[in-house]
């Protein structure tokens, strides 16, 4: 048995919270959290904050975000009174690309996509991630076809480290209750028909029908949704 099928079946039956108390311990001082501060990832960091648990939550300033997201994230530190931790992109990869391409390069091709997504994410993400071993996620399995297949606790090559999931059965409707029951605060962007929130111009509402990802790059094909993020 692998690690992580041996770590998902010690967690087996357990709530959440325990889970998060066994792996901290498991993993100590190496356990991190990424929020985009959508729906999913205010239910994570909300059980992070409010059980003290010693995870360094962090997230990927691409300098492209919505304002609707810089509120959200200054409301979650002024209701827990605890540190997000802002990881930028290179300064000279950003003036690099910008300067030779425009600021608009990535509606061009998915080559120019990916490599926009590469510096503003992807590496901050690396750097973000390095020296720790468990990657903690806001994940769900209904959230988009290619992750159907996957399970709560994964092991990532890339990275080098394992990746856990807490909410990865829940539904939408489990989300919004949490959220609501809890009273944390979220993107308002969510009830104006953004399902999954990335970077301003290349996020839209979805439409009634669409798949949940379908406001994210919506000029590019459907298989070619994912940021490099959560690459296998």
């Amino acid at each position: 048995m692998n690690r992580s099928a041996e770590i998902l079946q010690e967690i087996a039956g357990l709530s959440i919270e325990q889970s998060l108390e066994m792996l901290v311990n498991r993993f100590p001082g190496k356990v991190v959290f990424s929020t985009s501060f959508g729906w999913e990832d205010q239910v994570i960091s909300h059980i992070i904050f409010s059980n003290k648990l010693p995870v360094k939550v962090f997230t990927l300033e691409t300098g492209r975000l919505f304002p609707e997201t810089y509120y959200v994230w200054n409301r979650t530190i002024e209701m827990y009174g605890m540190p997000v931790h802002a990881y930028y992109p290179n300064t000279e990869a950003v003036e690099r690309m910008v300067s030779t391409k425009g600021p608009s390069s990535f509606y061009e091709s998915v080559e120019n996509r990916k490599e926009c997504c590469g510096i503003r994410k992807v590496e901050p993400l690396k750097r973000a991630l390095a020296g720790n071993s468990l990657w903690i996620t806001g994940i769900r399995a209904e959230q988009s076809m290619n992750r159907e297949d996957m399970n709560a606790v994964e092991w990532d090559e890339s990275n080098q480290l394992h990746k856990f999931h807490p909410i990865f059965d829940w539904s939408l409707d489990q989300v919004k209750a949490y959220i609501k029951e809890n009273n944390i605060p979220y993107n308002p962007l969510h009830d104006k028909g953004f399902p999954s929130i990335g970077c301003a111009p290349c996020t839209r509402a979805v439409r009634e029908g669409e798949d949940f990802r379908a406001g994210r790059w919506w000029w590019e094909d459907q298989d070619k949704k994912e940021c490099g993020l959560h690459s296998s």
